[in-house]
């Protein structure tokens, strides 16, 4: 934050890569203290959509994130990765313009943090508290698939 002493706030973040659908499709946590835009890269290092015979479509096409994310070293690091960026940049665009999409990345956070385990951190251990996310993530593609197959 712009206070100094935000900086060593406890707790963690929870990342999120959706699909365009809101389908959680890779979860990740960090520290609170530590800028979003560091947990892009492993997030989106080795992830791959489709079979590896497919290499155009194996990655994503698009990426919408908010204004954390507007860094010139992530920019150019995406662009490196043939990846089109849709970020918000600090002191030129409203965020609100970005609404039309944010309210998807909104809505997976609500479905995840709609778990009593992950609302609230009750796990000490890092290593728990992801494989809690990822069941969470889990369980909404699979109440997704139901509502999709019913």
């Amino acid at each position: 934050g712009p206070r100094p002493v935000d900086r060593g706030k406890p707790g963690s973040k929870m990342h999120v890569l959706s699909d365009a659908n809101g389908l959680p499709l890779r979860v990740g946590v960090s520290a609170a203290n530590t800028h979003d835009s560091l947990a892009l890269k492993p997030m989106l290092s080795h992830f791959h959509m489709g079979h590896e015979s497919h290499a155009t479509e194996s990655k994503p096409q698009r990426l919408h994130a908010d204004k954390a994310y507007d860094v010139p070293h992530l920019r150019r690091w995406l662009w490196g990765k043939h990846i089109g960026v849709r970020i918000a940049r600090k002191g030129v665009e409203s965020s609100e313009r970005l609404g039309r999409r944010r309210w998807v990345i909104e809505r997976t956070m609500s479905w995840l943090t709609g778990y009593r385990s992950l609302n609230h951190r009750y796990e000490r251990n890092p290593g728990n508290y992801l494989a809690f996310l990822g069941l969470a993530a889990a369980l909404c593609c699979y109440k997704r698939f139901l509502k999709l197959t019913m």
